[in-house]
């Protein structure tokens, strides 16, 4: 299995934030892409969170660039949808390691990614920020590369005005060239109808996390793009700890009502995969 090629995936991934709205969930590993496209998704992302978990890791910056990239190099090469890597803050102090490591995301076959504004210390000013969504941009051409620009305007602490902080910054990463712009940590559903009305780029919201408001009323609010984030990974880590205490407590087996038969889960991660598409 590959991942597709650059300029077809691409397109195709910006094609869906054309439309009326499209859930992207989040793999963190071969197996969850494959099963995720199996499933129907038409692109899927990785998970910085997930990926850091499966790892024994926190989230956050725990894992350098070469871990993460290697983990992103086995979901793209796993399927044959477009996949888009969370590349955290860019896994660099400059701006030109930012741009390198969009330049290796890219030479993966990764056909877009999240970039953050905001590292250990909180956002970056709002010039650099603009600069580091730039760099990304010139190392991934637009048409070739799908760039997400993350902004933690609700996350980094108490903010005067977040809404405006976000609209700001947003504006700004879209003239650096962002096609689509990211803002976590947004729970009210005026607020986030308000953020896609002024943000003049296809807006990202995640489901699961501050926001628990479903799919379908998202995409009401005026919502493209509807990630997970680790919420996927946060809930098979769930069942992982249920089944511990089942055994540990009883000895029973509950925890395999309705799981996917060993033979079924064979089947569906042969290489290739018979029902693949």
């Amino acid at each position: 299995m590959s991942g597709a090629p650059a300029a077809e995936g691409a397109a195709t991934l910006l094609a869906l934030h054309q439309g009326p709205g499209f859930v992207l969930p989040n793999a963190w590993d071969a197996g969850t892409a494959r099963i995720l496209t199996q499933v129907g998704f038409p692109a899927i992302a990785t998970t910085s969170a997930g990926i850091a978990w499966s790892c024994g890791h926190p989230d956050g910056g725990s894992m350098d660039r070469v871990a993460m990239l290697a983990h992103v190099a086995r979901i793209a090469a796993a399927v044959d949808v477009p996949v888009t890597a969370d590349l955290e803050s860019g896994y660099g102090d400059t701006v030109d390691e930012v741009a390198h490591t969009v330049s290796l995301a890219a030479s993966l076959g990764v056909v877009g990614a999240n970039i953050e504004d905001a590292g250990a210390d909180g956002l970056f000013d709002l010039e650099e920020a603009a600069e580091r969504i730039a760099a990304a941009r010139a190392a991934a051409p637009a048409g070739t590369f799908v760039l997400n620009a993350r902004t933690d305007a609700y996350f980094a602490g108490p903010r005067a005005d977040p809404f405006a902080e976000a609209v700001e910054r947003a504006t700004r990463y879209v003239e650096e060239g962002a096609d689509c712009v990211f803002v976590p940590g947004v729970a009210d559903e005026e607020e986030i109808r308000r953020l896609a009305a002024e943000i003049p780029a296809p807006l990202n919201i995640v489901a699961g996390l501050a926001s628990t408001t479903d799919a379908p009323t998202l995409f009401s609010l005026g919502v493209k793009r509807v990630s997970l984030g680790g919420s996927i990974a946060r809930a098979a880590l769930t069942l992982v700890e249920r089944a511990g205490r089942e055994l540990i407590e009883t000895g029973t087996l509950g925890f395999l009502d309705g799981v996917i038969g060993y033979a079924d889960l064979q089947r569906r991660l042969a290489d290739p995969a018979p029902d693949d598409s």
